[in-house]
């Protein structure tokens, strides 16, 4: 990736928008700048901050359950469709994360190059300030690249070595040397941790706003004033990187760090990565902090009472709000005026557990194959629409069966369910899409939930400790799984009896995260990633379900044609054929 030494600043968003004295610069000729002049235009200098930012992966949904087992798409274009079927290369890679990282690292290389030089505010003291927190923002952006970088680049070379990706720390110009190796993945986790701390120096937990000279933090007491620190890290600058996010981001890839998939190549240990995740859980309550809401934390009685920039319990971090209604066009069914692009599977269906909190399969359940969707756990009919439910602003009944009078119907015409279901997660099912009266809701992207951090807490306290072991905290993986559970409303009848069961085995347990994690994370970008990190088969084909005349059918929808080596995603090839020293993944050409 090459950055050139001008660089355009394009306007930003205007909840990420440091305002600032400073007066709008004449534009100099084609709009470019030379970057030295940075140091005199605060708002120049902070468009390479901000242009991080914009290129956080997790600013939109990816919707790649699609190359997993837990989705198919009615779209014959969809690109993770292809990639689910055998089209998947180092040249067509859907997942790639290394251009775009690699161009945010490079802003954010060259705005540390120069934000000690930049004057942020007439008085030195709250110059001084702001300097510190947008260095803090810079290093927790850049940390959160290099793991995208690695999850999506990271592997086994073929001498058998996990190599991480090149690791670039300062601004690169047409006269660098580009012909980098790659580092070891061990390598590439200690420069991720090391911004993680410089960023947790930095940055406030939270932007609050403080009502005393005494709320003053230690490092700044005596030297500034409450309404000095509110103008730097008050309530602002929600939205924006801080010391809790910053924390989360190591929890996320502590976690990847120490699975199966990279773990020999790697010195974080499992309770090392629930030591990280245990300190976000703990900072927000413990176990018994988690949120009633938090499993359909995107609704309308969540979304639409937020106030700027502040949080439901369950957000960590996330997007602005905006009116929009996209996302229902492409999912909603053939009869909500929606394209049904996603199709949740069987596959993922059976994974839900009977209300009682037995799965499917155990003898206890009491599963009804004639009455299949009937007392099981609610998250099924809250994240899927199934046969019969309702959904859209009139409580539409949807027809999913072979012989359905609607479009909503298994395979009927071009939108139609491939699989016998349609995706209601994420959805605000009071957006109207009648050309007569459409009309838009807000919307958020989650880019870290709690939930993720209890799930991951989990499941590295169960290898490190096993289901009961708390290490530090006052919490276990047990008590965990058993908070995400009842909340969801799973075995609050009965005391949930295989979780007490499976409490006695780690390995029972194990699998019984994994399943939580594949249920409460579904359609939100980390089946495909968990399933490569896990080392297990990513091969199952996906199913579906044809209804008539009330039988129901289980019925075959798509391979998955993935190779042995495919656990880890390609190095571009552009970028293998361009430099002799960067080395491709094993497999990949």
């Amino acid at each position: 990736m090459r950055m050139m030494k001008k660089i355009l600043i394009l306007a930003m968003a205007g909840s990420l928008l440091f305002s600032s004295c400073e007066d709008m610069f004449e534009p100099a000729l084609e709009n470019n700048l030379e970057i030295e002049t940075a140091n005199s235009r605060p708002l120049y200098a902070q468009g390479l901050l901000l242009n991080g930012y914009n290129r956080i992966p997790s600013n939109s949904y990816s919707f790649d359950d699609v190359a997993t087992d837990n989705a198919v798409s009615n779209d014959k274009n969809n690109t993770f469709l292809k990639t689910a079927t055998g089209q998947w290369t180092s040249i067509n890679n859907p997942f790639d994360q290394w251009r775009n990282s690699y161009a945010a690292i490079q802003y954010l290389n060259n705005f540390l190059s120069l934000t000690d030089q930049v004057e942020w505010a007439m008085e030195p003291k709250v110059s001084a300030l702001f300097n510190d927190r947008m260095k803090g923002e810079a290093y927790g952006l850049r940390a959160l690249f290099m793991f995208h970088l690695l999850q999506a680049h990271a592997g086994k070379s073929s001498t058998g070595e996990i190599l991480g990706v090149p690791i670039r720390l300062t601004p690169e110009t047409v006269n660098s040397d580009f012909n980098q190796p790659r580092a070891s993945f061990e390598a590439c986790m200690q420069q991720l941790y090391d911004d993680i701390k410089n960023a947790e120096d930095l940055l406030p937990m939270d932007y609050e706003n403080i009502t005393s000279d005494s709320q003053v933090p230690a490092k700044y007491a005596g030297s500034i004033n409450a309404n000095d620190y509110n103008r730097v890290f008050g309530d602002t600058f929600k939205l924006r990187m801080t010391k809790r996010i910053a924390q989360a981001i190591r929890a996320r890839a502590a976690l990847l760090a120490a699975s199966p998939a990279y773990s020999e190549g790697s010195k974080t240990t499992w309770e090392q990565a629930a030591n990280y995740a245990g300190q976000v859980i703990q900072a927000k309550g413990g176990a018994s902090g988690i949120d009633p809401k938090g499993f359909t934390w995107y609704n309308k009685d969540v979304v639409d009472g937020l106030t700027s920039g502040s949080n439901p319990a369950e957000i960590i971090w996330r997007t602005d709000k905006g009116n929009s209604n996209s996302m229902e066009q492409d999912h909603f069914p053939p009869t909500l005026f929606g394209r049904g692009r996603l199709n949740p599977t069987q596959n993922l269906v059976d994974a839900f557990p009977m209300e009682n909190g037995y799965p499917i399969s155990d003898a206890n359940s009491a599963y009804n194959t004639a009455n299949p969707y009937d007392k099981r756990d609610p998250r099924l009919k809250t994240y899927i629409i199934v046969n019969g439910a309702t959904a859209g602003v009139s409580n539409t009944a949807i027809n999913t069966t072979a012989n359905s009078p609607t479009n909503d119907g298994l395979n009927k015409v071009e939108t139609s369910t491939r699989t016998g279901y349609y995706l209601k997660k994420l959805l605000r099912q009071d957006v109207n899409l009648n050309p007569s009266s459409s009309t838009q809701q807000m919307h958020f992207n989650a880019r870290i939930r709690m939930t993720e951090m209890y799930l991951a807490y989990a499941e590295a306290a169960n290898e490190a400790w096993g289901p009961t072991g708390m290490g530090t905290f006052a919490f276990s993986a047990y008590d965990i799984i058993k908070a995400i559970r009842r909340r969801a409303g799973v075995g609050t009848n009965n005391g949930d009896p295989y979780l007490e069961q499976v409490k006695n085995n780690k390995d029972q347990m194990r699998q019984l995260i994994r399943n939580e994690r594949r249920l409460e994370l579904c359609f939100e970008g980390f089946r495909f990633w968990d399933l490569r990190r896990w080392k297990t088969d990513i091969n199952v084909a996906a199913k579906g379900m044809s209804i008539t005349n009330n039988n129901y059918t289980e019925i075959p929808v798509e391979n998955r044609l993935y190779e042995s080596y495919m656990n880890y995603g390609p190095i571009p090839y552009s970028e293998v054929l361009k430099y002799s020293n960067l080395i491709q993944n094993i497999g990949w050409n």
